[in-house]
This record gives C-alpha cells, structure tokens and sequence, in this order.
C-alpha cells in the first residue's frame, strides 16, 4: 500500500512539463526544441504533443509550433478566479498603477507561500524574468516576499529556510541566510523592503505588506522600476507602495475601502498598533 501512495506516473509528469514549456515559450515551441529543452526522446515528445492537443490542452500552429489551447486557459481561469485578489484590492492595484505609471504588483499570503496574483504593466515594457501569474519562487531575492517574511516571527523564516540553498539569481542577490536576516530587520525596521536589482539585472522593486485582522501579512503591493528611474524616485515610489498597502489593510480590518488623507503618511501595521 506505501508503494501504491508513492507511485508517480512518469508520463504524466512528463505531459505536464512539456505543457508547462510550451505555456512558457508563448506560442513558439516546437517538439524539437522542447525535446532538447526537457531532455526527452524526440518521438515521445511527438506523442506527448499529439495527446495534449487531442484533449484540448494545446493547439497546434502553422509552421509546426504549439501554445497553450482552450483546455489549459480554462484552467487558467479558474486558478486566477480561486486564488486572484478580491475586487477591492485590485481596485488598489489599480489605483498604485495609475499614480506611478510603473510595473505594478500584488502577492498574496497563501499556506506559508507568497502567490503573485495580479500585475499590470507599466507605460514602458519592463522585463523581470519568468515573473508571472503564480511565481512563488526565489523568496529570498524579491522584494514582495521580503516585506512579508519581515513580518513573519523568526523560527517560522528559519524553519522555510533551513538546508535550503539561496540561490543566486543576480549578482546583486543575497545568497547568506543571517545576511538576509538582517535584510528582513532592517525592512521590518522601515515598514517596506527593496529589491535592488537581486531579482533581475537593471531592475529595481519596492514592496510593502499588507496585514488581516490577525495582525498577520496577508499579501504585498510591489512596483518594479528600471534601476536609473528608481534612483530618481525612490522616495516617492516608496511613499506610494506604502500607502497602497495601508489602504488594504484598513480594508481587511474594517470592510471599508478609503482614501487616505494626503496630510498622513502611510504606516505598518506595527506602527498602527
């Protein structure tokens, strides 16, 4: 019975890796080079394309290529739907997008990880990686998971960390766990944390969370600024990302969505208590 609980079916695994990779190359993959890029035989990836497309979940292109189809965005959907922030949040996501024109972002809290849940766009195309819908990786080197693990108590950071290597996505990140124990202080300290440059090259990121009626994070808004113009407006990105999240707090407490008065500084959650 432990060995049946324990089974893993390879071709299925296998199905899903090449589903995942071909959602990730947007409509460029082919069998050849999703073979090479996960490592499987040329005719069993054929095979594995051939049935994703008989059930829906890709579709082929002319000229050979694949993307996602309807099966795998109906999936989409319904994962955005379950764990998408609520209307009013994005509302705020919204409202921080308008008032800085920049990259914008916000992560919810979910079982002991960091979910990115909704972004939009800034006015100029701003690359960071593989960031999407859904990312919960490299806690350690962006600046929305740093501003909620600021607020998390100590051994519960440690125990997510312990035996677990950082690694270095950048240059720039930290790849030491008391290094980033004294990042996260000194970002509890301040009520916001930054990400110069740790996550991707050239970009920069501030991110300030937002707490439940629990006193706990329950998410975080971040922008994410080329690293010239973060220099030049630092202060203020950090002004509105703070407040940003000073409005969803007071919402998750009250119910109420509000406006701040521009005369009061957005605070944390501690400060607040």
């Amino acid at each position: 019975m432990g060995e049946q609980r324990t089974t893993v079916l390879h071709t299925l695994e296998r199905g899903l890796q090449v589903l995942e990779a071909v959602a990730a190359a947007d409509g460029t993959a082919t069998a050849k080079v999703l073979g090479r890029q996960l490592g499987i035989k040329i005719g069993t990836c054929y095979h594995l394309l051939r049935t994703l497309v008989a059930s829906g979940h890709v579709v082929r292109l002319p000229g050979g290529y694949y993307d996602v189809g309807p099966k795998a965005a109906s999936l989409s959907r319904h994962l955005q739907r379950r764990s998408g922030p609520s209307p009013e949040l994005a509302v705020i996501l919204t409202r921080l997008h308008n008032k800085t024109r920049e990259t914008s972002y916000i992560s919810g809290w979910n079982h002991g990880t960091l979910i990115l849940q909704h972004y939009i766009s800034g006015l100029h195309t701003l690359s960071v990686g593989n960031l999407d819908v859904g990312y919960t990786g490299h806690m350690h080197a962006r600046a929305s998971c740093k501003a909620v693990l600021a607020f998390l108590p100590e051994e519960q950071v440690a125990a997510m960390f312990a035996g677990v290597p950082l690694e270095a996505v950048t240059a720039h990140t930290i790849t030491d766990f008391d290094a980033l124990t004294v990042d996260l202080a000194t970002s509890r300290r301040r009520g916001y944390a930054l990400d110069l440059e740790e996550f991707s090259d050239g970009v920069c990121c501030v991110s300030a969370p937002f707490f439940g009626e629990n006193g706990m994070p329950a998410g975080a808004f971040t922008v994410s600024v080329p690293q010239s113009r973060f220099t030049e407006r630092r202060s203020w990105l950090i002004a509105e990302v703070r407040e940003a999240a000073a409005m969803a707090t007071g919402l998750l407490r009250t119910g109420r969505l509000t406006v701040p008065s521009p005369d009061v500084p957005a605070r944390t959650d501690r400060e607040v208590s």
